[in-house]
C-alpha cells in the first residue's frame, strides 16, 4: 500500500515541504532513495527499535521510502518520525484518513521519545503557507513553532502519542501562545544594566552613541579596564527589536539549533562573543551543508570580538564584506543560501602587547616596533569600518568604592529610541537605510551639512591631530548621531568636537 506523509527541509533560512512517499509490497528489504545522508539512513534502525518497544513491528516485507523532490539532498535525524508514521499507515497499523493534512517531524529514541529538531519554526511559517492543518513535533519546539499564529501546533514526547492522535484514541493539546503578549512580557528582562558599572561615564557616553547610530566601535585600554563589562551591557541600551526583527532572529537561530528549550519568539537582542580560536568559516557560516556563522547569529545585535589583534588576520578579513552588505551569501556546487548578517560590531583591544598605554608609571612598557606590530594585525579596510575608538582607563578606587548607583539602561535606552526615531523618519524614504551607521556619500553629503564654523572646526582638526582621510566620513555621521541624541536638527560645533575625539587610533603619534 502506498502513503504520503509530509517532512520539511530547511535550506539557508527558509524550508521546503518534503513529500515522504511510503510503500509496502511483498518482498523483503528496506529501500531508502531521495539523496538522504547518513543520519537520514541510520533511522531504520532507530525506528524498529522504537516501534518494537511500542507494541508494533517493522513489517517484514519490501519498504520503499522516497523523499520528494528527489534532487535535494536531505539531512539530519528529524524525518525519523515522519518516516515511522508512514510505515505504520502503509502497513495498516494505524489510521491514514487524516495524516496527510500535517506536517510531522521529530528524531526517535529507541524507547520511542522524541528528541528536539532545528529549523522548527521556518518549517512552520512554510506548513501555513502550503495551506496544512497542523504540525506534529517534539514538546521541547512546541512554542517556537506555535509562534505561527493560524497553525495547529501540537508538541508530543513520544510515538504513542501521535499513534493515538491517529487512531482517534486520544487528543493532543494544542499548544498555544500569544505571541505580541509573550514578546512585549520580556522586553524589559534585562541580563546586564549599566547602573551596574562604576564610574566609567565617557564610555558610557560613547556607547550610548554608538547605540542611537547603530555605530561599530572598538574599546582600547589596558586589562581589567571593564571594555568587556561594558561591551555585555550595549545591548541593553540598543532599542528593543520590533516584532520582524525578532522573527528573523529566531529564524536564524531555530535553524541553527540554538533556541533554548521551550522558549518562543525570542525578545532580547543577541550578544555573541566568540573566542579569538574560531575559524572563518564558524565566523562567517559554512561548511558541507551550510550553517549559520557567528555574524548571522548575532543579526539584529551585537557581535564581540575580544581581544581583537589575536583573532587570525584571515578571519577578521571574511567579514569585511559582511559589514558592508549586512548579509552574507555561501556558494556551493549545487546550491546557494543567503543568511542576514547586520549586527553591530563591538571590539576591545589591549593598547599594546604588554596591555598597557605607552605612559609615564606604566607597569609594562612595550618598544614602538612591537606596538606597531601588535596594531599591524588589524587591517585598514576593517578599521575603516569601525566609526568609533574610544580609549578606556581603569576606574580609580573612589568610583569603585561608590555606594551611590550609574544611571539605569532603560533611561539610556529611552534617549537611544528617541534619536532612532529621527532617523527613521529622515530615511523613511530610502528603503536600505535605517540609522546613520548606514548612510553613504550622498546621504552624508544631504544631511550632515556643516555651517562654516563647523567646517572650519574639522579641517584645522584633520590638520593639527593629522587624522586620516578615510576618518572624515565617520566623524560627520557620529556627528549625526550626537546631534540627534542632543534633538538638534543640524550639526553644532559641539557635537563635531566631540565626534573628533572618537578617533583615537586615526590620530597620528597615538603609539607614543
Amino acid at each position: 500500500m502506498l502513503i504520503k506523509v509530509f517532512g520539511s527541509a530547511v535550506f539557508g533560512v527558509d524550508a521546503t515541504v518534503i513529500t515522504v512517499e511510503v510503500d509496502i509490497t511483498n518482498g523483503i528489504g528496506y529501500h531508502l532513495v531521495g539523496l538522504p545522508d547518513n543520519a537520514v539512513k541510520e533511522s531504520s534502525y532507530r525506528i524498529a527499535a522504537a516501534l518494537q518497544n511500542n507494541g508494533f513491528k517493522l513489517p517484514g516485507k519490501k519498504i520503499i521510502i522516497n523523499m520528494a523532490p528527489a534532487d535535494l539532498r536531505k539531512e539530519g535525524s528529524a524525518y525519523d518520525l515522519t518516516f515511522a508514521m508512514g510505515i505504520l499507515a502503509a502497513s495498516k497499523q494505524i489510521k491514514a484518513e487524516s495524516i496527510s493534512d500535517y506536517i510531522i517531524m521529530g528524531e526517535l529514541s529507541l524507547d520511542g521519545s522524541l528528541q528536539s529538531i532545528k529549523g522548527a519554526l521556518p518549517i512552520a511559517i512554510q506548513a501555513k503557507k502550503d495551506g496544512f492543518k497542523g504540525f506534529i513535533l517534539p514538546q521541547q519546539n512546541a512554542n517556537e513553532a506555535a509562534i505561527v499564529a493560524g497553525l495547529e501546533v501540537y508538541g508530543v514526547n513520544n510515538i504513542n502519542q501521535v499513534i493515538k492522535f491517529f487512531n482517534e484514541d486520544e487528543a493532543l493539546e494544542r499548544t498555544e501562545i500569544n505571541t505580541r503578549e509573550n514578546y512585549f512580557s520580556q522586553l524589559d528582562n534585562l541580563e546586564f544594566d549599566f547602573a551596574d558599572v562604576k564610574g566609567q561615564e565617557s564610555i558610557k557616553r560613547c556607547m550610548e552613541i554608538a547605540a542611537a547610530g547603530g555605530h561599530n566601535i572598538i574599546l582600547i585600554g589596558p586589562p581589567g579596564a571593564g571594555k568587556t563589562m561594558l561591551a555585555k551591557r550595549l545591548p541593553s541600551i540598543l532599542p528593543p527589536m520590533t516584532l520582524q526583527e525578532a522573527l528573523e532572529t529566531t529564524k536564524i537561530h531555530s535553524v541553527a539549533g540554538r533556541i533554548r528549550e521551550n522558549i518562543g519568539l525570542m525578545s532580547q537582542r543577541p550578544f555573541r562573543s566568540p573566542h579569538h580560536t574560531i575559524s572563518d568559516v564558524a565566523l562567517v557560516g559554512g561548511g558541507a551543508y551550510p550553517q549559520p556563522g557567528e555574524i548571522s547569529l548575532s543579526h539584529n545585535g551585537v557581535l564581540f570580538l575580544d581581544e581583537l589583534p589575536e583573532f587570525k588576520r584571515s578571519v577578521l578579513e571574511v567579514m569585511r564584506q559582511p559589514l558592508e552588505d549586512r548579509e552574507v551569501t555561501i556558494s556551493r556546487a549545487k546550491f546557494t543560501v543567503t543568511y542576514p548578517s547586520s549586527f553591530m560590531l563591538v571590539a576591545s583591544m589591549n593598547p599594546s602587547p604588554s596591555g598597557y598605554f605607552n605612559e609615564p608609571g606604566a607597569p609594562v612598557r612595550s618598544s614602538a616596533i612591537e606596538v606597531q606590530r601588535y596594531l599591524g594585525k588589524i587591517s585598514g579596510p576593517l578599521l575603516d569600518r569601525i566609526d568609533i575608538h574610544i580609549e578606556v582607563t581603569p576606574v580609580p578606587f573612589e568610583k569603585l568604592n561608590e555606594e551611590r548607583k550609574g544611571e539605569s539602561s532603560l533611561q539610556i535606552r529611552e534617549r537611544v529610541i528617541r534619536a532612532r526615531d529621527i532617523q527613521s523618519q529622515r530615511f523613511s524614504e530610502i528603503g536600505h537605510i535605517h540609522y546613520n551607521a548606514q548612510m553613504g556619500p550622498r546621504q552624508i553629503k544631504e544631511f550632515c551639512r556643516l555651517d562654516d564654523a563647523s567646517r572650519q572646526l574639522l579641517k584645522t582638526a584633520m590638520e593639527r591631530l593629522n587624522l586620516s582621510a578615510r576618518a572624515y566620513d565617520r566623524i560627520l555621521k557620529v556627528a549625526r548621531s550626537i546631534a540627534d541624541l542632543a534633538q538638534s536638527e543640524d550639526i553644532q560645533g559641539d557635537h563635531l568636537g566631540e565626534a573628533i575625539q572618537y578617533r583615537s587610533l586615526d590620530r597620528e603619534g597615538w603609539l607614543g
